[in-house]
Protein backbone atom coordinates (compact mmCIF):
# COMPACT_ATOMS: atom_id res chain seq x y z
CA UNK A 1 0.00 0.00 0.00
CA UNK A 2 1.39 3.40 -0.90
CA UNK A 3 0.89 6.68 0.95
CA UNK A 4 -1.97 7.79 -1.32
CA UNK A 5 -4.13 4.72 -0.80
CA UNK A 6 -3.42 4.58 2.94
CA UNK A 7 -4.80 8.10 3.46
CA UNK A 8 -7.62 7.94 0.90
CA UNK A 9 -11.02 8.70 2.43
CA UNK A 10 -13.35 5.74 2.59
CA UNK A 11 -17.06 5.91 1.95
CA UNK A 12 -19.24 4.13 4.46
CA UNK A 13 -22.41 2.84 2.82
CA UNK A 14 -25.29 3.53 2.93
CA UNK A 15 -24.80 7.30 2.75
CA UNK A 16 -26.18 10.43 1.13
CA UNK A 17 -24.24 10.88 -2.10
CA UNK A 18 -24.58 13.87 -4.44
CA UNK A 19 -24.17 13.22 -8.16
CA UNK A 20 -23.67 16.18 -10.50
CA UNK A 21 -24.40 15.71 -14.19
CA UNK A 22 -23.50 18.36 -16.76
CA UNK A 23 -24.82 18.41 -20.27
CA UNK A 24 -26.70 20.21 -23.02
CA UNK A 25 -29.81 22.07 -21.86
CA UNK A 26 -32.69 20.02 -23.22
CA UNK A 27 -35.84 18.41 -21.83
CA UNK A 28 -34.46 15.01 -22.84
CA UNK A 29 -31.33 15.67 -20.74
CA UNK A 30 -33.37 16.26 -17.59
CA UNK A 31 -35.58 13.28 -18.36
CA UNK A 32 -32.59 10.99 -18.91
CA UNK A 33 -30.95 11.99 -15.62
CA UNK A 34 -34.14 11.52 -13.59
CA UNK A 35 -34.96 8.20 -15.30
CA UNK A 36 -31.48 6.83 -14.55
CA UNK A 37 -31.70 7.92 -10.91
CA UNK A 38 -35.14 6.36 -10.51
CA UNK A 39 -33.85 3.10 -12.03
CA UNK A 40 -30.78 2.79 -9.80
CA UNK A 41 -31.89 4.67 -6.66
CA UNK A 42 -35.66 4.23 -6.41
CA UNK A 43 -37.29 6.56 -3.94
CA UNK A 44 -34.66 9.32 -4.18
CA UNK A 45 -35.92 12.71 -3.04
CA UNK A 46 -36.96 14.48 -6.23
CA UNK A 47 -37.55 17.71 -4.31
CA UNK A 48 -33.80 17.94 -3.64
CA UNK A 49 -32.90 17.95 -7.36
CA UNK A 50 -31.07 21.17 -8.28
CA UNK A 51 -30.88 22.40 -11.87
CA UNK A 52 -28.65 25.29 -12.91
CA UNK A 53 -28.41 26.82 -16.36
CA UNK A 54 -25.16 28.09 -17.77
CA UNK A 55 -24.78 31.81 -18.38
CA UNK A 56 -25.77 31.51 -22.04
CA UNK A 57 -28.38 28.78 -21.42
CA UNK A 58 -26.68 26.20 -23.64
CA UNK A 59 -25.71 23.86 -20.79
CA UNK A 60 -27.23 22.70 -17.53
CA UNK A 61 -25.98 21.03 -14.40
CA UNK A 62 -28.28 18.73 -12.48
CA UNK A 63 -27.37 17.69 -8.95
CA UNK A 64 -29.21 14.75 -7.42
CA UNK A 65 -28.55 13.40 -3.93
CA UNK A 66 -29.26 9.71 -3.51
CA UNK A 67 -28.79 7.20 -0.73
CA UNK A 68 -25.86 5.25 -2.12
CA UNK A 69 -25.78 1.57 -1.20
CA UNK A 70 -22.39 0.61 -2.66
CA UNK A 71 -19.77 1.15 -5.31
CA UNK A 72 -21.56 -1.20 -7.73
CA UNK A 73 -24.64 1.03 -7.64
CA UNK A 74 -22.59 4.18 -8.22
CA UNK A 75 -20.69 2.61 -11.12
CA UNK A 76 -23.95 1.50 -12.75
CA UNK A 77 -25.39 5.02 -12.40
CA UNK A 78 -22.30 6.63 -13.93
CA UNK A 79 -22.27 4.19 -16.86
CA UNK A 80 -26.01 4.54 -17.49
CA UNK A 81 -25.85 8.35 -17.40
CA UNK A 82 -23.09 8.39 -20.01
CA UNK A 83 -25.24 6.50 -22.55
CA UNK A 84 -26.86 9.80 -23.60
CA UNK A 85 -25.10 12.10 -26.06
CA UNK A 86 -26.55 15.04 -24.09
CA UNK A 87 -24.44 14.18 -21.03
CA UNK A 88 -21.02 15.80 -21.10
CA UNK A 89 -19.66 15.05 -17.62
CA UNK A 90 -20.63 13.17 -14.45
CA UNK A 91 -19.08 14.02 -11.09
Amino acid sequence: MNALTADAPRIVFPCDYPIKVMGYAHDDFQGHVLTVMARHAPGFDQTSVRIRDSRNGRFQSITVTITATGTEQLQAIFEDLKTSELVQMVL
